[in-house]
């Protein structure tokens, strides 16, 4: 075993204990974990199979497969960059939903108040 397979498969381990344990600790979500966990085997499959980044690399035409790895290291993080940006935008949407749902439920609440103690004024006002 060389010191470039060994370097994959400590890293894809490190990977997947890092995420476990950042699941049992409530840190991660299952659907990032899952993209997480193909990262690891995508790192595990390269590391004792190199092969395949090679034939990859003469299959595209590229000249190193290093090429290769950083390419597609930055897709991947142009994915998770364009999901996470999609999903905060409807976060901060739904967030904004909820303020205005609440100043609305506080509006109602501080009228009904107001007409309770406008009544309860009219009531020893009468007696």
């Amino acid at each position: 075993m060389n010191g470039t397979t060994v370097l994959g498969l400590v890293t894809a381990g490190g990977i997947l204990i890092l995420l476990f344990e950042m699941m049992r600790r409530r840190r991660l979500r299952e659907k990032y974990a899952v993209l997480w966990a193909t990262v690891a085997f995508a790192v595990v499959l390269l590391a004792v199979f190199p092969v395949i980044l090679t034939e990859a690399t003469d299959l595209l035409g590229l000249q190193l497969p290093s090429n290769l790895l950083f390419f597609g290291a930055s897709v991947v993080i142009l994915a998770m960059t364009l999901q996470h940006s999609s999903e905060l935008g409807r976060l901060e949407e739904r967030t904004r939903t909820l303020a205005e749902e609440l100043a609305l439920l506080r509006l109602e609440l501080q009228q009904e108040s107001q007409s309770v103690t406008d009544s309860d004024a009219d009531a020893d006002a009468d007696a």
